[in-house]
């Protein structure tokens, strides 16, 4: 069962992350290790443990993809939904489609068993340096508005020019923020997989290419392009920016 009595007991300044893994030896092995690193760990079988200890605020969940009692995909979505946590999948399936689906809908890292610890430590504080970054910056720069949009950077919200938000997955809410972020200078599409995959070695450039044209297909209503091509480069915003 998920350790919900260390809830009450975290100590201060330690990173909450839930480890949801429905194999009890490699769970016990993570929450062993993650705990020796100075993180607060609870472990979770099955996703309706892992709802349970989301109750308390979380800063990263480690989510297999199969669970006993549901799909890691669907849970990763109610977790995107409902906490500002990070997610890193940490799963046998290793297919392309697995993959990128994982981290198009919520994740920051995809990892295959078996799992390397060091690496996946290093990834897990990559991730939280990520987010407090990222919450720092939206502190002091929450909307920014260009064309005929306004992007939210504290609610990852993109809003029309009717105020209706429009639908974005993570990875291309991450892909407009950093191009709206360069104030009109280009980006280069190495730089772009980072944005969205955190180096994962299984996103390349025809990833980003497609993020691009689906932003271009639903960023739409203004007679200026928002999204550019630079040739030889990568991407930029074709738009002015205001405050």
């Amino acid at each position: 069962m998920a350790d919900s009595a260390r809830q009450e007991l975290r100590p201060a300044g330690r990173e909450r992350l839930i480890v949801v893994e429905d194999d009890p030896v490699t769970r016990t092995m993570l929450v062993g290790y993650f705990s020796d690193n100075n993180f607060d760990v609870v472990g979770a079988g099955t996703c309706a443990e892992c709802r349970q200890a989301l109750r308390a605020r979380t800063d990263l969940v480690f989510l297999d993809v199969q669970l006993p009692d549901g799909d890691g995909f669907d849970l990763a979505k109610e977790i995107q939904a409902t906490s500002n946590a990070g997610i890193i999948f940490v799963t046998r399936r290793d297919t392309d489609v697995d993959r990128i689906l994982g981290l198009e809908i919520a994740g920051d890292h995809y990892v295959t068993k078996p799992i390397n610890l060091r690496d996946l430590l290093a990834r897990a504080r990559s991730v939280l340096r990520r987010r407090s970054i990222d919450r720092k910056a939206a502190r002091s720069h929450n909307s920014i508005a260009f064309g005929d949009w306004i992007i939210d950077l504290t609610r990852r919200e993109l809003l029309g020019a009717d105020g209706k938000p429009v639908a974005l997955t993570r990875a291309e809410f991450d892909l407009l923020a950093a191009l709206v972020g360069a104030d009109g200078r280009p980006l280069s599409r190495d730089y772009l997989i980072e944005v969205v995959s955190n180096r994962q070695a299984e996103v390349d450039i025809r990833t980003v290419d497609a993020l691009v044209a689906r932003l271009r297909r639903k960023l739409v209503g203004s007679g200026t392009p928002v999204i550019a091509t630079v040739t030889g480069v990568g991407y930029k915003l074709a738009l002015s920016e205001r405050l």
